[in-house]
């Protein structure tokens, strides 16, 4: 079986039920997620966009907010609009992304979400990124402290640079082998290809 690559934005709407749900049902099949933390930010500004093209586009936001909740509804996980939005996901982003290989990794980045799409937190607050840390019994000081060296802000750079040669422009993106898939709406899709090769 391929693993799945798993690529997430933690300000984007869609990538909230992508987390919540891709590690049960890789369970299912058995099957291997490597999650990647990246930036939309860069990518749609290298396209024109100064902001999320939801807040560009009345109708696409407008459908975007009801179709994310219609989403929540149907896989019974709660969900609270954000009051922010999009909001700044780069201090949590540099930090999954420099402890990629953690075994907490998966736990902090489901956190994080919670902690905008049901708790309405604020994620670029360094208080609440650390009061996640801590309530996984990890040494927040030191991770956050990481995350804010010349290196973890490199390697966040490298791997949207990654990201952008792979093709990928929206969140979440499933990669399986060469294979891509965009949208929650597309995660039982990239599990099955992956558990067929």
């Amino acid at each position: 079986m391929t693993p799945v690559d798993f690529w997430f934005d933690f300000a984007s709407t869609y990538s909230y039920p992508a987390v919540m749900r891709i590690e049960a049902l890789a369970a299912e099949h058995n099957i291997t997620v490597r999650w990647h933390a990246f930036l939309l930010g860069p990518i749609f500004k290298a396209q024109g966009w100064q902001d999320s093209p939801f807040n560009l586009f009345t109708a696409k936001g407008n459908y975007m907010w009801r179709d994310i909740e219609r989403v929540c509804e149907r896989y019974a996980l709660p969900y609270f609009r954000p009051s922010r939005f999009p909001q700044n996901g780069i201090l949590a982003a540099r930090i999954a992304c420099w402890y990629g290989d953690a075994k907490w990794l998966n736990r902090f980045v489901m956190a994080v979400f919670q902690a905008n799409f049901v708790q309405d937190k604020n994620i670029a607050d360094p208080e609440v990124v650390s009061q996640i840390l801590s309530e996984l019994d990890l040494d927040a000081e030191a991770i956050i402290a990481q995350a804010q060296s010349p290196e973890s802000k490199a390697k966040l750079q490298a791997v949207n640079q990654q990201a952008v040669r792979q093709g990928i422009f929206g969140a979440p993106f499933f990669m399986v082998g060469q294979e891509p898939f965009w949208g929650q709406d597309n995660l039982a899709l990239a599990l099955q290809t992956a558990g067929q090769q």
